[in-house]
């Protein structure tokens, strides 16, 4: 990453991140129970999953094959062995009191990803990527509803079991803004290689350990580079249950400021575990922080070495939304901004390849990135919403194409109705007569609007070329809106020049 302005003085903020992504599996890591959480609550359990005695692990290769795309995205290093081990510790929503995860030998190692951030590319380390089970859920209920405040809790056991890649990245980041930039693009990653699902419920959550350092500590005069020594030396805070990009910029912004004020005041930063809470926008302390040796880790003992030697190979990955993005720019002209809205999901990019594959890219990227876009995030929908009617969209683009409508019409009359009503486009059109005004007709509404607005004229005669744009309306208004603009503009000025 390269050296940035350092806020607030000579303090240094330093952020590193754990983030569970839930794997987008039918049926659980160990057992065949299903990952539906939308059933009733511990419906999908069994006997693996709720840890009773006798009970056997058996893992779901599905799990394993979305682990390996996921190494192959972010570049790491994927072993040819990897093992499993069990974590130790007490939660009610930890059924067996361990969990099974990987320590020492991930499946994932040292890899990165590239982000942009402000306009800049920057890469962040990954340490380790590994696979674990998810614990269940728990839910507070009443009082303040918060975890400090509820009057009990209860838990759910349909998420134990689901499968998680654990991402850990270096402390590498130096803002919560570049946290949320970091989480927007991995995002976009994992929806691109089909291993996660960023509608369900809980699918990512992160854990952030955040330090402050002051700057005379840090040995290089690049603020990036912070010896292993100065980050031991600096207490951290680990800040839990944070579970969207915003949140994590939110949390992170409240706590970098918590322990900014607490030093600059002469006041110790605990090293301790809090909670953020977002209803009420502040980070609440749950307990001293654990290290690694309070987990009692050893090898799990009832799953054998996991090999992916040779299959790993067969596994491929699509094309990432940073190298599309290129690809687009390069082999559609597009601008940067309009590339990386058309990649911003793999059916957003998909469609638009198909739409430029039959019509012109630049009326393509007008119809995908601005007009259906804009519409839909409008409406708070998702190009997946119109699953089975994007050929409909395919038909509108095809009117404008074949200038059979008009653009403005297409979008602010058709589009509009497609969206909300579910109307074919060609329906729409029929049903409020939008086919164009022929030429004839139109060069007859032309006549008869610079016959019927002398003043309008005048001033266009005398240098006032806005004028034109009122006469323009004037014949939109005569044709209902069916003439083309541009057309119209031409025809008028050709008339009155005549």
């Amino acid at each position: 990453m390269t050296a940035q302005t350092v806020q607030q003085g000579d303090l240094v903020t330093v952020i590193g991140l754990e983030v569970h992504v839930q794997l987008e599996t039918d049926t659980k890591i160990f057992c065949g129970c299903s990952t539906d959480q939308t059933d009733e609550p511990n419906e999908n359990v069994c006997p693996v999953c709720l840890g009773l005695p006798g009970a056997l692990p058996v893992l779901n290769e599905a799990a394993v094959e979305a682990a390996v795309k996921i190494g192959k995205a972010i570049d790491a290093d994927i072993p040819e062995e990897t093992r499993f081990h069990r974590k130790n510790y007490y939660y009610p929503d930890l059924p067996k009191n361990f969990q099974i995860t990987q320590y020492d030998e991930p499946i994932c190692q040292d890899g990165d990803l590239e982000i942009s951030v402000e306009g800049q590319r920057r890469t962040v380390t990954i340490e380790r990527a590994h696979l674990e089970e998810d614990p269940g859920s728990l839910q507070h209920v009443g009082g303040g509803g918060g975890i400090d405040s509820a009057d009990y809790t209860l838990v759910d056991y349909n998420r134990a079991g689901t499968p998680l890649m654990e991402i850990v990245t270096a402390p590498d980041f130096r803002s919560p803004g570049e946290v949320r930039a970091f989480l927007a693009e991995l995002e976009e990653v994992l929806e691109y290689l089909g291993v996660f699902d960023a509608e369900r419920d809980g699918s990512l959550r992160i854990d952030a350990n955040l330090s402050i350092i002051p700057e005379d500590e840090i040995e290089s005069d690049d603020v990036t580079e912070i010896s292993d020594e100065a980050l031991a030396a600096a207490n951290r805070t680990e800040v839990k249950n944070i579970s969207s990009h915003k949140g994590a910029e939110k949390a992170l912004a409240y706590e970098e400021t918590r322990q900014k004020n607490a030093i600059q005041r002469g006041r110790a930063v605990e090293q301790e575990t809090r909670h953020w809470d977002e209803s009420r926008g502040i980070t609440v302390s749950m307990r001293s922080k654990e290290e690694e040796k309070d987990y009692r880790y050893f090898e799990e003992a009832d799953l054998p070495p996991l090999r992916v030697s040779g299959w790993k190979d067969e596994i491929s990955i699509p094309e990432l939304p940073t190298a599309r993005r290129e690809r687009f720019q390069e082999e559609y002209g597009l601008s940067e901004e309009a590339a990386s809205k058309l990649t911003s999901t793999k059916q957003v990019a998909d469609f638009y390849e198909d739409v430029a594959g039959e019509f012109d890219p630049d009326l393509a990227a007008t119809w995908v990135a601005d007009n259906l876009l804009g519409e839909l995030n409008y409406r708070d929908m998702e190009i997946t919403d119109l699953e089975g009617r994007l050929e409909d969209v395919m038909r509108l683009v095809e009117l404008v194409a074949d200038d059979e409508i008009t653009a403005k019409n297409a979008h602010e009359t058709v589009l509009r109705s497609m969206l909300d009503d579910g109307d074919a486009p060609d329906e729409i059109v029929d049903r409020e007569g939008l086919g164009k005004t022929g030429e004839d007709e139109v060069q007859q509404a032309v006549v008869e609007a610079i016959d019927e607005n002398p003043d309008a004229v005048d001033d266009y005669e005398s240098g006032d070329d806005g004028a034109i744009n009122f006469l323009v309306g004037q014949v939109m208004q005569k044709t209902g809106g069916s003439a083309d603009p541009g057309d119209v503009n031409q025809l008028l000025r050709a008339e009155l020049e005549a």
